[in-house]
């Protein structure tokens, strides 16, 4: 702790949009969450505790992470993978000796042969979604009968909750979406892009999540060793199991990796379909604007054509002598001439830009001037005869 002293009497360099004080109390934020996250091990954490008959011994209650780790078996570091207190943790599953800590989205569990432990998250708002998980875990746990071990119940609950937020939340990324996809096939304005921008990043947030849940799951059906260890029940009461023993663990956590899966997969369809829309609105806003540049050309050669008429009228209309001016028709046919030239000028102006916009997908040319070595009466030769 003795650099905090001299960190703090060094001299803030100028930054652009911050004042010396300004800059002072963001440093002194960014350090008091540094020394935040490096608390000492004796932190209260809020714990939900079961027993082995599913009933609730403990709702929120305070320890130590010294005791919990005492009472079982972890390493101080184990208890930091599943701090609710630490934002951002990567989902993981992780196997020690005597329990399983799993650490999914709004889940935070330590399971054991005979007790699950919950650890509460600070500040969430999932608070619904937690108590339904708390009732169903609870139910699975009382059920005894079912032939699965306690620890598999636990787990089944932990990953049917996960599963169940992830399809909620892509039912409700994709209501979202499809309705503005929608919207911006009949109106396409600024608002609805800047939509359409929150809800790809907030669908991409989503995919990654998904993708994450996905990977923690597969790296534990990989590890033989893993699956053999998660059978706390069968290691309490009959000692450790075969190493390749373990299809039926391995059932329960391909199934839902599966469902896993398919989420990311529509998750991925419904990202190909806005990047779809955005392309095809692209292409609407080029033409568009291809449209508008041609009209202004249009307008230009127009005002070039009337120009190019106006000339040779004020040539005549000079303070100059001709033979022009005692004439009664003079007037009338330099009229007519200069409409005239107007006229034609903007009809050769408004051609040649025809022949520059016009775009042709078919390859007649091409083959014409594939064959220009050929002699005269051959290019005229088709593919059924003599033209």
């Amino acid at each position: 702790m003795s650099w905090i002293p001299k960190f703090m009497s060094r001299q803030p360099e100028p930054h652009a949009g911050l004042t010396d004080g300004q800059e002072e109390a963001a440093k002194s934020a960014i350090l008091d969450k540094v020394m935040n996250g490096r608390q000492p091990t004796d932190l209260m954490l809020r714990c939900t505790i079961l027993d082995a008959e599913g009933v609730v011994r403990s709702i929120s209650g305070q320890f130590k992470k010294s005791d919990l780790c005492s009472e079982h078996h972890l390493n101080p570091r184990d208890l930091r993978k599943i701090d609710s207190r630490i934002p951002n943790l990567v989902p993981t599953i992780l196997v020690r000796e005597q329990a399983i800590l799993v650490n999914m989205l709004h889940i935070r569990a330590l399971v054991k042969a005979d007790t699950v432990v919950l650890f509460d998250t600070y500040g969430s708002a999932n608070s619904r979604l937690h108590s339904a998980f708390l009732y169903h875990l609870e139910h699975n746990l009382k059920a005894s009968g079912s032939g699965s071990p306690y620890e598999f119940r636990a787990l089944d609950s932990i990953l049917l909750s996960v599963l169940s937020a992830l399809e909620a939340e892509m039912v409700f990324i994709r209501n979202l979406v499809g309705g503005l996809l929608a919207e911006l096939e009949d109106d396409i304005n600024h608002d609805k892009f800047k939509r359409l921008l929150h809800y790809s990043r907030r669908l991409a947030s989503f995919q990654n999540r998904a993708k994450l849940v996905g990977q923690a799951l597969d790296e534990v059906l990989e590890q033989d060793e893993d699956l053999a260890a998660m059978y706390l029940t069968d290691k309490k009461l009959n000692g450790p199991r075969a190493m390749n023993d373990h299809a039926e663990l391995e059932v329960l956590l391909e199934s839902f990796s599966k469902q896993v899966e398919e989420i990311v997969n529509e998750a991925e369809s419904i990202e190909n379909n806005v990047q779809s829309t955005q392309e095809i609105v692209e292409l609407i806003l080029d033409s568009n604007r291809n449209q508008l540049l041609a009209l202004d050309l249009k307008v230009s050669i127009g005002t070039m054509g009337i120009g190019t008429g106006a000339l040779v009228a004020g040539l005549f209309g000079m303070n100059l002598k001709s033979t022009l001016e005692e004439s009664d028709f003079a007037f009338l046919g330099m009229s007519a001439l200069s409409t005239v030239i107007a006229v034609l000028v903007s009809w050769l102006g408004l051609r040649r830009l025809a022949k520059i916009r016009k775009v042709g997908l078919t390859t007649g040319h091409r083959k014409d001037q594939q064959k220009q070595w050929l002699p005269s009466p051959l290019r005229k030769r088709e593919s059924d005869g003599w033209s």
